[in-house]
């Protein structure tokens, strides 16, 4: 799937474009991937837009970016043999050549392969270095987190339970509501689409925000940045509500932080590379404790439906960490 305009407002499926070509085959100091699972996130609204980011944009005519996880069909490279399972940046196509830079070994016995690009991928640790760096709970604050349902914003929530902090989740609709409570053990969910938000962080955080953690941005920040605790830590991941508009917005509360002493400070997860694997081993010893649950959507199709799987995100359509399946 390679990208063939850069979309305004809400992307459509005639900004990529479907393209059918032979497999490429490794050269020495290769290894040709058979793509399994591709992962679908927020963030690549934003790699599809021109101009200076975090990380440089998909180019027209390029093929769309992508994480996933696949095995290793043919290889003439030492460090991966045939059957090996990987996971890393093989973008939105069936199969990938690749010389191994920032590619990992995974285990399918351990966990299974759509949880590599979740609870144990760049969403976890999106999460866990965001949460732990970043926002610095202390044991008794309160911790407040934005999409509190999806890939980071759940695992957001239990990490700062298992450090000892009061966890309140912002989720759209009952069902998601539930979700954050029951499943993941957070200790309150507000229902942005039929509470008012502000109304609700007065009766469930009573003596301010200690840490946010915002996934999307909007009315949303704007409501918490009136809950903020003196000193509080914001930690900007995301702003979902606004990928798509043509005339985004910051927050209009913004001198909340001078009120309150606070910070606002970005997490870009690349910035951990090199810790990549502490993060992993702690959140894999969590989940093997039963102490952090993982929840992949699983879209299974092909290649040509990642523009609507795509826009599941978009719609709140997800629960959990959206994958989609391209291959058994």
């Amino acid at each position: 799937m390679r990208l063939a305009a850069r979309p305004v407002g809400e992307p459509r499926p005639t900004d990529w474009q479907h393209v059918e070509e032979p497999a490429g085959q490794p050269g020495n100091g290769e290894f040709l991937v058979q793509v399994l699972c591709l992962s679908i996130d927020p963030a690549m609204r934003g790699w599809m837009n021109a101009g200076r980011s975090y990380i440089r944009p998909v180019e027209i005519g390029e093929v769309m970016r992508a994480g996933a996880v696949g095995r290793v069909v043919a290889s003439r490279h030492s460090g991966f043999a045939v059957g090996d399972h990987v996971s890393g940046t093989f973008g939105v196509q069936e199969y990938c050549v690749s010389d191994g830079r920032g590619v990992t070994k995974v285990d399918p016995a351990a966990a299974p392969l759509p949880t590599y690009l979740g609870t144990l991928g760049m969403s976890g640790l999106t999460a866990y270095f965001g949460l732990i760096e970043v926002g610095r709970p202390e044991p008794g604050q309160t911790v407040v987190v934005s999409g509190a349902a999806g890939a980071v914003g759940s695992v957001v929530g239990q990490i700062a339970k298992i450090l000892g902090c009061r966890v309140i989740g912002i989720a759209g609709g009952a069902a998601k509501c539930g979700l954050v409570v029951d499943e993941f053990g957070f200790d309150a969910a507000i229902d942005y689409q039929s509470e008012d938000v502000r109304k609700a962080l007065r009766e469930h955080a009573p003596d301010g925000v200690d840490v946010y953690f915002d996934n999307v941005g909007g009315d949303v920040l704007d409501a918490v940045l009136l809950r903020l605790a003196r000193g509080a830590r914001v930690v900007v991941c995301g702003a979902i509500s606004q990928y798509n508009s043509t005339k985004p917005q910051g927050p209009a509360n913004y001198l909340s932080l001078l009120v309150n002493r606070a910070s606002m400070t970005g997490i870009v997860v690349f910035d951990y590379a090199e810790r990549y694997a502490e993060g992993i081993a702690q959140m894999a010893t969590w989940r093997a404790e039963g102490r952090l649950k993982s929840l992949e959507d699983v879209v299974s199709g092909s290649v040509a439906e990642f523009p609507e799987t795509l826009m599941r995100l978009f719609r709140g359509d997800n629960h959990g960490k959206l994958v989609l399946k391209i291959a058994d």
